[in-house]
């Protein structure tokens, strides 16, 4: 009677605080389980051997690119290596084409020689200077030869050696008088200037 009484006074629970008193309960006979993959809660032995694991992938990483990196300076050096190879031949035989070139006119020299010897004519000894001179021209011209241009053209201290300087009524002041050494370009460089005369 006396639980009636108490009841009716507070009147019947509602349908929400029957439910909120179950489930409290429930969480209070079975609490969550806590994370059980949080680091902070492995034992030492654990962490150790995480980071020994983690210490040997990163060794095994620097060791491939340790490998990599030897393997692209070998290359680098053997391609040095034949670069510098590559290029002391071009220096050693850089002359290999002109002297092929040469070697005719120097087949022609000694023909002309022993036909000197042979038969005294003058004229034809002459000849045969003039041709060899004329091929050598021609040999040397391929190769980029050109003489520079001297007699009666204003001194140019970049082409013209001023050897002499002479007193003169025909030529300008500071003008070639005469060549006494041919001077040649080489391409586009003056490979030697001209020996001259140049007028006061």
């Amino acid at each position: 009677m006396a639980r009636m009484r108490e009841e009716t006074l507070r009147g019947p629970k509602s349908m929400d605080e029957g439910q909120v008193e179950d489930t409290q309960e429930r969480d209070l006979e079975n609490p969550p389980e806590e994370d059980s993959l949080d680091s902070n809660d492995m034992s030492p032995l654990e962490k150790i051997m995480t980071l020994e694991a983690e210490l040997i992938q990163a060794k095994a990483k620097a060791d491939e690119h340790k490998d990599h990196m030897l393997r692209l300076q070998a290359e680098f050096d053997n391609y040095r290596k034949r670069t510098q190879k590559e290029k002391t031949e071009i220096i050693k035989y850089a002359s290999e084409r002109l002297i092929s070139e040469l070697l005719p006119v120097l087949d022609n020299f000694e023909r002309a020689a022993s036909s000197a010897q042979v038969n005294p004519d003058f004229n034809a000894f002459s000849q045969g200077i003039d041709m060899i001179y004329r091929q050598l021209q021609t040999a040397l011209n391929k190769e980029g030869l050109k003489a520079i241009e001297a007699a009666g053209q204003p001194f140019d201290p970049n082409l013209h050696d001023a050897v002499l300087r002479v007193e003169s009524d025909e030529h300008p002041e500071n003008t070639v008088v005469e060549e006494l050494q041919k001077g040649y370009y080489l391409k586009e460089k003056v490979l030697r200037p001209s020996m001259v005369k140049v007028s006061n």
